[in-house]
C-alpha cells in the first residue's frame, strides 16, 4: 500500500468518526455509497439531530418531525422509518455492533414503546438486553405484539440453552458423582471402573487380578435427587439480564434427576415459578420486572421450603439493595448457614462487567462466610460444582468481598 493511499485510507477512516453532513468537516474527504450510507444511519443515532434535537430517535417515539439545523439528522416521526434503519444498521454492521447501537436507542433515546409494534420486534436483533426490555413491557404489551415478543423471546432462550446446556449438565453430573461417593458402598453399589483405576497399585502379576484395597461407590441417595437447588432471584429493572440467565439455568438444572430444582422471583413480594421451569419462557413472562426489593422476605419463603438442609444449595442473585428488614435478612443467611445449607450470593449472572451493588451488604454476607461475588454465564456451573461438593468457590480474583 503506497503513502498516498494510506494517508487517504486514514482520512476516510476519520471522516467516518467525525460524522456529520456535507463537506468533509476538515478532513477534505466526502463521503459516497455504502461509507455516505454508513454515516447516515450513524448520524440518526449519535448525531446532534439524532440524540436530543426534534427529528432524532426519541422524536420518532414521540411522533415528532424531523427538525432543522446543521445536524438534523434522525429517525423521524414513524415506526417505517425506525424500521428501515434498524435493517439498515444489520446491513452495514456485525451481529455485536447492531446490539449496542439497538441498546443506545432503546435505554438512551427512549424506543422502548416502538418495541410494543410487532414489525418493530420483527426488524431488531434479539440478545439478552432486549429481552430484559421485552419483559419490562411485557404488562404494557398488546396481545398482538404479544406472539411476536414470546417468538423473539425463545429464539434468544434458545441459543442461550444451546450455548450454557451441555457444559452445565456435564459439571453438575461430574460433581454430584463426587459428592455422592462413599468407601463402603454396598455390592451393588461399587463403581467397579473407578475402583479398578484408584487400585491399581495394587495389581498382583502372578494372580492377575487387582486387589480392592478400597472400594468406591455410591449410597443409596444415588437413586433419588442427591441435591436441593433454590434460584432465589431478584427482579428489579436493575437486574434483567441476571433474570434471563438465571431461568435458562434453572430449567436446565430442573431437567436433571439427581437435582430438585425450585426458582423463587421476588422484589418486595415473592412468586414461586418452579411449576413453569420446563419452559424458561413462561419463567420470563412470569417475572415483572422493575419493582422494589425485600430480600429478607424471599429468603424467609426459601428458608421455609428446605427440608434437606445438609443437601441444600440457595444462590442468592441480587445487587443485595435491601428495601426489607436487613438484621433479619442477615439472620437467616447465618441461620441456613449454620444448618448446613451451601448459600452463595451473586451480585449479577451476566456478562454485563462489574455491576452496582450495597458493598455494605456484600461485607456482612462475606463475614458470615458468604462471599458475594458478580458471575458470569459460563462460570456458573464451576461455582454450582464446587456448591455442591461443598468447596471453595472459584471466586474471581478481582473482587472485593471473599
Amino acid at each position: 500500500m503506497t503513502g498516498e493511499t494510506t494517508a487517504s485510507e486514514r482520512l476516510r477512516r476519520w471522516r467516518l468518526v467525525l460524522g456529520g453532513q456535507g463537506g468533509g468537516d476538515g478532513t477534505g474527504c466526502a463521503l459516497s455509497g455504502q461509507d455516505a450510507a454508513m454515516d447516515r444511519t450513524l448520524e440518526a443515532l449519535y448525531g446532534a439531530g439524532g440524540e436530543s434535537g426534534p427529528g432524532g430517535p426519541a422524536a420518532a417515539a414521540r411522533g415528532g418531525s424531523a427538525g432543522s439545523g446543521p445536524r438534523s439528522a434522525g429517525l423521524g416521526g414513524s415506526a417505517p422509518q425506525v424500521a428501515r434503519w434498524l435493517g439498515d444498521i444489520r446491513r452495514y454492521f456485525p451481529t455485536s455492533v447492531v446490539q449496542v447501537m439497538q441498546r443506545d436507542a432503546i435505554d438512551r433515546l427512549g424506543l422502548a414503546a416502538l418495541l410494543l409494534e410487532p414489525e418493530m420486534l420483527e426488524a431488531v436483533e434479539a440478545d439478552v438486553h432486549l429481552v430484559g426490555t421485552l419483559l419490562s413491557l411485557n404488562k404494557a404489551m398488546p396481545e398482538t405484539t404479544r406472539t411476536t415478543a414470546r417468538a423473539v423471546v425463545a429464539k434468544v432462550v434458545a441459543d442461550l440453552e444451546k450455548r450454557l446446556a451441555s457444559r452445565t449438565r456435564a459439571t453438575l453430573t461430574g460433581a454430584l458423582d463426587r459428592s455422592a461417593r462413599t468407601s463402603r458402598p454396598r455390592h451393588r453399589d461399587i463403581d467397579w471402573d473407578r475402583t479398578i483405576r484408584a487400585n491399581l497399585k495394587h495389581y498382583l502379576p502372578e494372580h492377575r487380578t487387582v486387589v480392592p484395597e478400597r472400594l468406591i461407590g455410591y449410597g443409596r441417595a444415588a437413586r433419588g435427587a442427591k441435591k436441593d437447588v433454590i434460584l432465589c432471584i431478584d427482579q428489579s429493572g436493575s437486574m434483567a439480564a441476571s433474570v434471563v440467565y438465571a431461568s435458562v439455568f434453572g430449567a436446565v438444572l430442573a431437567s436433571m434427576r439427581s437435582l430438585t430444582t425450585r426458582l423463587v422471583v421476588f422484589d418486595t413480594s415473592v412468586v414461586d415459578l418452579t411449576e413453569e421451569l420446563d419452559d424458561p419462557v413462561d419463567v420470563l413472562f412470569g417475572t415483572q420486572l422493575g419493582g422494589g426489593t425485600d430480600i429478607n422476605r424471599a429468603l424467609a419463603y426459601c428458608q421455609s421450603r428446605i427440608t434437606r438442609p445438609a443437601d441444600t444449595v440457595v444462590v442468592l442473585i441480587s445487587d443485595l439493595y435491601e428495601g426489607g428488614i436487613r438484621r433479619e435478612m442477615l439472620g437467616r443467611v447465618a441461620a441456613m448457614k449454620a444448618s448446613g445449607v451451601q448459600f452463595v450470593a451473586l451480585l449479577a449472572l451476566s456478562d454485563e462487567g462489574a455491576p452496582a451493588y450495597d458493598r455494605e451488604h456484600a461485607a456482612a454476607l462475606a463475614a458470615l462466610g458468604a462471599p458475594a461475588f458478580a458471575c458470569t454465564p459460563d462460570l456458573f456451573p464451576d461455582v454450582m460444582a464446587a456448591a455442591i461438593e461443598k468447596r471453595q468457590l472459584p471466586i474471581p480474583d478481582k473482587e472485593l468481598h471473599r
